[in-house]
């Protein structure tokens, strides 16, 4: 089972009453599939360019769909615009495609990580430990800086939207 799959399971199981926002699932799916790839050697990290490697088959359909979509020219793709670019719509391909056991009981600390991002999960096991690696922490920095963007422009959003609501119904 691959960590996105995981999650994306976490994300049903543990949350059912407090759906997740699919925007910032979506970021954190990319980011997770951006781990799976790392630890399967498709990818390497040069600094946050996301570096392809040879390998192009995960033997799973929808990493195998990551693998394709990875930018093949220099200068690589940063891991942010992964995130944002693969993101999009991702919790819908994962829901589409789920099917099989749970592993949040693990408490995996990328895992936990991920889940935490996305506002699942129990508070204070930020910490990934050290044999996860640089690049690993990277990915996850990133997925924590890209879920707080998403959430900045919600906030800027419903804040324009109740000025705009204000003007039409007069209010000051």
């Amino acid at each position: 089972m691959t960590t996105a799959r995981d999650l994306a399971l976490t994300a049903m199981d543990v949350a059912p009453g407090r759906p997740v926002e699919p925007g910032d699932l979506s970021l954190a799916l990319a980011g997770a599939e951006l781990i799976d790839l790392l630890a399967g050697g498709a990818v390497t990290l040069d600094g946050d360019r996301i570096v392809p490697g040879e390998r192009t088959a995960m033997g799973d359909p929808v990493l195998d769909q990551a693998v394709r979509a990875l930018s093949r020219e220099a200068p690589y793709e940063a891991v942010g615009d992964w995130l944002w670019r693969r993101g999009r719509g991702l919790a819908s391909v994962y829901a589409a495609d789920l099917g099989a056991e749970d592993r949040s009981a693990a408490n995996e600390p990328v895992l936990v990580a991920l889940a935490q991002a996305v506002g699942i999960g129990e508070e204070g096991t930020e910490e990934v430990p050290v044999e996860a690696g640089d690049a690993v922490e990277t990915v996850l920095a990133a997925v924590y800086d890209a879920v707080m963007e998403l959430e900045a422009v919600r906030q800027r959003r419903a804040v324009e939207q109740s000025a705009f609501d204000n003007i039409w119904r007069g209010d000051d």
